[in-house]
């Protein structure tokens, strides 16, 4: 390639993002960041990157991050029994301690200093911090398997994001950084809750009216029965797929709950592919979206 030809399609590029620039000025958009993109050094360093070139071209991202895997690798090395109930980490006391030392300790403190590092201004907090995530202990049931009743099981410190006050995200955004949030809440009986990253980047996003979700992944979105990417689809789509068998397991519960979170006024939910460089850039600025986005209707 010449040098001709490679700036030729640099201007090409720049020329086909401005439409999507002025589609997302001034608007927010919430990331939830987590799984190989979080964990890779070079990805990592991109997404930093990202985030601070969403900033300058007027888009106000709010990085909500997870932290399953160095969580995981904390208690074992701490010789503290990890338990999941559907998916979700029962914790106790002993355990939430760890929750909160690695998502408001050193993993969001690693994302502030990488988007710093890339020429930004990042402010590190938890859903503790300003009230921001007044959290109500989340229960769950089952069946006993030998009784045949249904019976409570006891997740300990895990909540649900009763309630967002996003006055401290406002303030934060008002002053040209980007806040980087730990999945932590805060009980009205002043416990410490372990919030799922998904459901509190959701909760977030609602409450921010933002204009997009992008969930990152270890995966390549929604596939069909013939395992091709799903790029777009409505809310009366994913109950459809899920009675014909196309979605199955725990993606049914992460498509209600990015259903839920378009019916509570964000505009659409990405599903997008952690995995791929520039992925956030790829979704939001140029025609051709990572991922699957869920929304009201067909936007196409």
């Amino acid at each position: 390639m010449t040098a001709e030809n490679h700036t030729q399609d640099i201007a090409r590029v720049l020329s086909e993002a401005l439409p999507f620039m002025q589609r997302y000025d001034g608007q927010t958009v919430v990331v939830k960041y987590g799984g190989h993109a979080m964990v890779d050094p070079e990805l990592s360093a991109k997404f930093a990157r990202d985030m601070v070139q969403l900033k300058l071209s007027g888009i106000n991202p709010i990085v909500v991050h997870g932290g399953g895997p160095q969580i995981g690798a904390m208690l074992d090395r701490l010789k503290i029994e990890s338990r999941f109930e559907d998916g979700l980490r029962v914790t106790d006391k002993a355990t939430m301690e760890v929750v909160e030392m690695i998502l408001a300790g050193s993993i969001n403190k690693a994302i502030v200093a990488a988007i710093q590092k890339a020429g930004g201004k990042a402010i590190g907090i938890s859903g503790k911090d300003g009230n921001l995530c007044v959290a109500t202990r989340l229960t769950k049931t089952r069946i006993n398997k030998e009784t045949g009743k249904e019976e409570e099981v006891d997740l300990g410190f895990v909540g649900d994001p009763g309630k967002i006050n996003p006055e401290i995200l406002r303030t934060i955004l008002h002053s040209e950084a980007i806040p980087v949030i730990a999945p932590t809440g805060v009980g009205r009986d002043g416990e410490t809750y372990n919030v799922n990253a998904d459901t509190f980047a959701g909760a977030i996003a609602v409450a921010m009216k933002a204009k997009r979700l992008l969930l990152l992944t270890d995966v390549a979105g929604v596939l069909d029965k013939d395992k091709n990417l799903l790029p777009e689809l409505t809310l009366g789509d994913i109950d459809r797929l899920a009675a014909d068998g196309t979605i199955s397991g725990g993606m049914i519960p992460k498509l209600e709950s990015c259903a839920s979170v378009v019916r509570g006024g964000v505009e659409g939910v990405v599903i997008t592919d952690g995995r791929v460089p520039h992925c956030v850039l790829l979704e939001l600025l140029t025609p051709h979206g990572v991922g699957t986005r869920i929304s009201e209707r067909q936007t196409k």
